[in-house]
């Protein structure tokens, strides 16, 4: 089989980091970007299959991000798929109480970031030969229903539905696949506060059941593997027992 190769953002814990170690584990190349170097390498040296290159990066500098692609390409000259997975949040707040500090904070690394890393995925992709690959874009439950006091992290999710739709639509020329999963409570240290009660609609906390991160590992992988011609262009994997149908 062909070197296949694959960028994840966010690959020092969680979610990027159990993608990561499931795609290496099915013999994929994969570069680890992220802020922290020495979470990255705790990532690559948890593998026991592929080939791990740790790029530290800050995804929401532009600089930084044409660095890790151009890294990528001279060290495999193509790239098969992007996990477009760092994200970021602030602590509830109230939207009265948002600043637009606040508000910037969560766009630059849930909008502009995936923007950024999406679009030099694109131009690599397009660029090379054969033509092709697959942008998966980190989505959330909250692409579809708020929770209290979230008004930045839920707009760049919806904002994430456009972003996929619209990668999806202009790459079909270059047999470019654009994907979105969206995530409910993953075990991540982003949903640490789970365990210990979440603020409901309806004005009460409640402890919010959580899965494992593989699971989302998993998934992703099966997309990645799929043939250009195949697609998932929408997923939701979730603790099954969230409190999400009745929320919104």
């Amino acid at each position: 089989m062909a070197d296949r190769v694959a960028i994840i953002t966010g690959a020092g814990s969680g979610i990027g980091r159990a993608t990561a170690l499931n795609l290496l584990a099915d013999g994929w190349s994969v570069a680890l970007a992220g802020r922290r170097p020495e979470a990255l390498q705790e990532t690559a040296s948890m593998a026991k299959a592929g080939k791990s290159l740790v790029v530290p990066t800050d995804v929401t500098d532009p600089g930084q991000v044409d660095a890790l692609f151009a890294k990528v390409k001279a060290a495999h000259g193509r790239l098969d798929t992007l996990f477009n997975n760092a994200g970021g949040n602030v602590p509830t707040t109230n939207f009265g109480d948002f600043t637009f500090e606040m508000w910037r904070h969560v766009c630059a690394i849930n909008l502009d970031a995936m923007f950024l890393c999406a679009n030099a995925a694109f131009r690599m992709m397009r660029d090379q030969q054969p033509q092709g690959g697959r942008i998966i874009n980190n989505g959330s439950i909250s692409a579809h229903n708020p929770r209290p006091g979230s008004v930045a992290y839920t707009s760049t999710k919806h904002a994430i539905t456009g972003l996929t739709k619209s990668i999806a639509l202009d790459g079909r020329q270059y047999d470019i696949c654009a994907s979105q999963v969206d995530i409910g409570n993953a075990a991540t240290p982003m949903t640490a506060r789970s365990a210990n009660g979440q603020m409901q609609p309806h004005g009460q906390m409640a402890v919010e059941p959580r899965m494992e991160a593989d699971h989302v590992g998993k998934q992703v992988a099966f997309m990645a593997a799929l043939p250009l011609e195949s697609n998932i262009q929408f997923v939701t994997i979730m603790a099954t027992k969230m409190p999400w149908i009745g929320r919104g």
